[in-house]
């Protein structure tokens, strides 16, 4: 993994983390979904302009991209109907490195530095011990938690399939712009048959979630789905999920979710994870 790839999953971890403290931070979650993901609309196409049509070969694994992307948002959504940002996002993030490296190094005979490995597992603990954290209340949220981990098989699926598929592609951007817009109209047609009044509020209270949110997050799975094809999958999975720190952050700082010591300490292991993942490649 070159310091460019490094510092770009880390811009897109941060990006990642201010769209789903959008969707979190608003009383309307299918809303705030609707709106990231109909929002990929306008930027998929213009990116359409600059790059070439991806190659046949990646087509299924496009399709199923689709299918994975879609059953992760709608997980996501009901996990923080009821958990917090900082109990949710953890567990599923911190869940997924650890599966895409488990089949990456089992099944698909990707081999890893016995350093890597252990920065994996670092930032996977890290992440999960997130989730240990207790509320204000002293409670934790085991449906929550349940939920989060379900998320957590979506994003080691969609991670695996679309990294093999851009691949195929032949142009990362390209297999994504189409992607989203497949996933756009997925989203399109459950909100037309589940919540069709969701679209008169995408042109009012959901305006600010369709650009920003939907721009953050477009452009920081571009970049991931980029980084899949110059650095193992599960590298990238392990040091996108990272995103947990800027969203600890936003939660404590702006959603005002508490802040404790298994926070903390979670959070610096996750960062010498990375730190050493980074070190293991130079």
């Amino acid at each position: 993994m070159t310091l460019t790839v490094f510092l770009a999953v880390l811009g897109a971890a941060a990006l990642h983390a201010v769209w789903n403290a959008m969707v979190k931070g608003g009383s309307d979650k299918l809303l705030g979904m609707a709106g990231v993901m109909l929002g990929h609309v306008p930027f998929a196409l213009a990116s359409l302009l600059f790059v070439p049509l991806p190659a046949a070969g990646a087509l299924p694994w496009m399709v199923g991209g689709m299918a994975l992307h879609f059953g992760y948002q709608m997980f996501l959504i009901n996990s923080y109907r009821i958990g917090d940002l900082t109990q949710v996002y953890p567990i599923a993030r911190g869940s997924a490195p650890l599966i895409v490296a488990a089949v990456s190094v089992v099944l698909l005979g990707v081999e890893l530095a016995p350093t890597e490995l252990l920065a994996v597992l670092i930032i996977g603990l890290g992440i999960v011990s997130l989730g240990l954290a207790r509320h204000a209340d002293g409670l934790r949220n085991g449906r929550a938690a349940f939920l989060a981990l379900v998320t957590g098989g979506f994003i080691a699926g969609y991670s695996l399939v679309d990294g093999t598929g851009a691949r195929a592609a032949g142009t990362a951007v390209g297999y994504y712009a189409w992607l989203s817009i497949g996933n756009a109209a997925m989203m399109a047609l459950y909100l037309a048959l589940r919540s069709p009044g969701t679209f008169r509020q995408l042109a009012g209270p959901g305006q600010r979630t369709f650009w920003i949110g939907g721009g953050a997050s477009f452009v920081a799975y571009a970049i991931v789905t980029w980084a899949f094809t110059q650095a193992p999958i599960a590298l990238v999975t392990a040091l996108r999920e990272t995103s947990i720190i800027f969203a600890l952050f936003i939660g404590v700082m702006i959603l005002r979710e508490p802040l404790n010591l298994m926070k903390v300490f979670s959070t610096m292991t996750t960062l010498l994870g990375a730190a050493l993942l980074r070190w293991a490649r130079t």
